[in-house]
């Protein structure tokens, strides 16, 4: 029987999530009687060898078939398929995966114009932080070589939560920061911790594709909240699922439109959170690359309640492959939210914390955000001049006041899938606009970003992609 589980096909380049496609698999194969009542599960450890994926995504995927019912966990003796399953069972239908931008996967962790979330690195950044790595291993702190605290260092959460109280207007202690495996992870380890299959989500329409994964993968039910000029539609969300036990929002840039969350309607949800006993996970991902006046005040700094989760990330800031993100948690959930932690990769990287810390106590964090800033901006200024040029009439450019990415919608006609399909031909990822919506009536649109690109890379991209649409 163990050999026949092996043979779970994995697909890293399709839409679903590895560890959901583990547990599409095991549940295929227990729904149709391939592993029968009373079989045993193979131990995670060696499931993961020879799929040749993370322990942690086959970890998931028991948690996820144990809390459904599917199996039950015996102490010391592994995983066993439930007895307690009806004969015989009927394989559902599969659900339609979610839309996906129609852009080659991996594209989207490539160098090509137009990528988004992508970072510029100067060479001051990169001579301190040269420095501050060969100085952390010249004499090495024993603590930073072996098993960690999950929660992440003390002297880097210290470090974070002065930087988020100063910047971000973020209520927050040392003791409720977790230093995570970029925002991912801590979103991933949020979900899991206070989601039960069924329970109801919000999730802005349209929004982030990856978090709309998550939660699916999570098993919640997804709830749709239209997204006008003002941000979030609480009402619209109230009248949808009032019993939303979670909303996900992005209250300083909503993903992908880049509006901001007006002040009546950050009451509005705190309000609806407090009546309802919800909770409030804030993504705030970009928030630190504003061009007009200082940075918006997060959500979280504006609820006396401690209903939001507010979640930060270094890949956009300094660069992805630092692979370190933070979480403010209410007390209430820390518990709950490290033992998950402890069931996936136990403890953040601890010497690449310790050169994090060193980069912020000195200063060196500050200066680098200042150059980003204006870097950013330029680069910016750039590429709306560009397009401009080059498409007029065919692209309305929108220009954001903050962040990495600019929105161009299409002129009548034109559908974004196709154009960023025409582009991607051209060596350009121009990310769809159109599949990030749920419900709600989708435009037409592409995403582009400008940060981490050369100049003259933006311009030729500009052109190429007139060329495209020509």
């Amino acid at each position: 029987m163990e050999a026949d589980l092996l043979l779970i096909p994995i697909d890293r380049a399709g839409p679903e999530p590895v560890m959901r496609q583990v547990y599409l698999g095991l549940r295929r194969a227990i729904l149709s009687g391939g592993i029968p009542a009373g079989g045993r599960l193979p131990p995670t450890r060696a499931l993961a060898a020879r799929l040749g994926i993370a322990r942690n995504s086959v970890v998931a995927a028991y948690e996820q078939l144990l809390a459904e019912g599917f199996i039950e966990g015996r102490v010391g003796a592994g995983s066993y398929v439930s007895r307690d399953l009806p004969e015989p069972l009927e394989l559902p239908p599969p659900a339609p995966p979610p839309p996906e931008p129609v852009v080659p996967h991996a594209g989207l962790y490539g160098t090509a114009p137009f990528n988004t979330g992508r970072c510029s690195l100067d060479d001051r950044t990169l001579q301190v932080w040269r420095s501050l790595t060969a100085r952390r291993l010249a004499r090495p702190d024993p603590a930073l070589l072996g098993y960690a605290d999950p929660r992440g260092s003390a002297a880097l959460r210290g470090a974070i939560a002065r930087y988020l109280r100063a910047a971000r207007a973020v209520r927050c202690e040392p003791e409720q920061v977790v230093v995570t495996a970029g925002a991912q992870q801590a979103i991933d380890l949020v979900l899991r911790v206070l989601l039960r299959p069924g329970d109801a989500a919000w999730m802005e329409d349209p929004g982030y594709p990856a978090v709309r994964a998550a939660l699916a993968a999570a098993g919640a039910r997804i709830i749709p909240v239209p997204v006008d000029a003002q941000g979030m539609d609480v009402a619209a969300g109230i009248a949808a699922g009032p019993e939303a036990r979670l909303a996900y929002v992005t209250p300083s840039s909503q993903y992908p439109l880049g509006l901001v969350l007006s002040m009546a309607r950050r009451l509005e949800l705190l309000a609806w959170a407090h009546r309802a006993g919800a909770w409030l996970l804030e993504d705030d991902y970009d928030s630190e690359f504003r061009y007009a006046g200082r940075p918006l005040a997060s959500l979280q700094g504006v609820d006396a309640g401690g209903r939001v989760i507010y979640v930060g990330t270094f890949s956009k800031v300094l660069f992805p492959g630092l692979r370190l993100g933070y979480a403010v948690l209410p007390p209430a959930l820390l518990e709950g939210v490290l033992s998950a932690r402890l069931l996936s990769d136990w403890h953040p990287a601890a010497l690449q914390e310790g050169v994090v810390t060193d980069f912020m106590e000195e200063g060196h964090f500050a200066q680098h955000l200042r150059r980003m800033r204006q870097h950013y901006r330029g680069a910016r200024d750039v590429l709306v001049a560009a397009l401009r040029e080059n498409l007029p009439g065919t692209l309305e450019v929108e220009v954001p006041e903050g962040g990495m990415k600019l929105l161009a919608r299409l002129r009548p006609g034109l559908l974004d899938t196709e154009v960023s399909a025409a582009a991607a031909r051209r060596g350009i990822i121009a990310r769809p606009v159109s599949p990030m919506f749920i419900a709600a009536p989708p435009i037409q649109a592409l995403m582009l970003g400008f940060t981490g690109h050369e100049t003259g890379s933006l311009r030729w991209a500009a052109r190429e992609l007139a060329r495209a649409l020509a």
